[in-house]
């Protein structure tokens, strides 16, 4: 039986990562960050889950979880790793608190730089382990190469997930290890009941305070509408087993006129309409 890594698979595109591949015939060992999740997961999942307690910015407790999958493995290669934990911080970003900021870099590019250490030995750079080089599949966003007002520190993470993953795939080509990037648009998890609750009073006293309040109304109208989880755990599913996987997949939503004028259209006129849309407006 094949393994996979997934992190954050407590909820969301981890959630439904975890439960296609181990219903597909992967092992999965999925990371938390509670004990309380770890037993559930074991409940919904069955022998074909195992979880893997660690933060992803806690480098001694990933090393430990290798040692742990490698233990598991007597031998073997380890099919895939999908990094895919991560969080959101939103905001104007000359007003976002700098602590914010960091935890949000800490946590979606360092944590699967630390990850990818740790794990790629198992994927294949190890040559004393038997079998086929694995596969990485790292879960950026829309985000990644298009940066909406007020999620900032959130589209900075993931231009950083595209850089790295861009590198990445060349320097493994030495040992035949493919990295593959999933890129989603708004996804429909409980984030965005959660995204409802988030206190923008903070903001009270910016300029911004109005069209932050237009902003939430229309991204947490967009996230309702987006494509299922399940959608994305089949595509990462494809990403780890189709025989010439593409460099990316796009996962978005949306009418194909749509599409084509946020890929085509000149960033100035995407500016002028976000601009509009929000009430972006100068003012004198």
């Amino acid at each position: 039986m094949k393994s996979v890594v997934v992190t954050g698979v407590s909820t969301g595109i981890g959630h439904a990562a975890a439960k296609v591949l181990a219903q597909k015939g992967f092992h999965v060992f999925g990371s938390v960050r509670k004990e309380a999740d770890a037993e559930r997961l074991k409940k919904e999942l069955g022998d074909r889950f195992t979880p893997l307690i660690f933060d992803v910015t806690d480098e001694a407790a990933i090393r430990r979880a290798a040692e742990e999958v490698r233990a598991a493995l007597k031998g073997e290669t380890l099919a895939g790793l999908v990094n895919n934990a991560g969080i959101a911080v939103s905001g104007p970003l000359i007003e976002v608190d700098p602590d914010d900021f960091r935890k949000q870099m800490d946590v979606n590019v360092t944590g699967p730089f630390l990850v990818t250490q740790a794990f790629a030995p198992l994927l294949g750079t190890d040559k004393s382990l038997k079998g086929e080089p694995g596969r990485i599949v790292n879960i950026s966003s829309v985000g990644g190469i298009r940066a909406m007002p007020f999620i900032g520190p959130y589209a900075a993470s993931k231009f950083a997930i595209e850089g790295f993953s861009e590198a990445l795939r060349r320097e493994l080509m030495l040992f035949g290890i493919r990295v593959v990037v999933i890129g989603p648009g708004p996804v429909k998890t409980a984030i965005w009941d959660k995204a409802e609750e988030v206190d923008i009073s903070r903001y009270s006293n910016s300029p911004y305070l109005p069209i932050l309040e237009k902003f939430q109304k229309v991204f947490i109208q967009q996230g309702r509408e987006g494509y299922p989880a399940e959608r994305l755990g089949r595509l990462t599913h494809k990403a780890l087993t189709v025989p010439n996987p593409k460099i990316r997949y796009s996962a978005v939503k949306g009418r194909l006129a749509e599409k084509l004028l946020m890929n085509l259209a000149p960033k100035t006129t995407l500016d002028k309409m976000i601009a509009n849309m929000l009430g972006l407006k100068r003012q004198d």
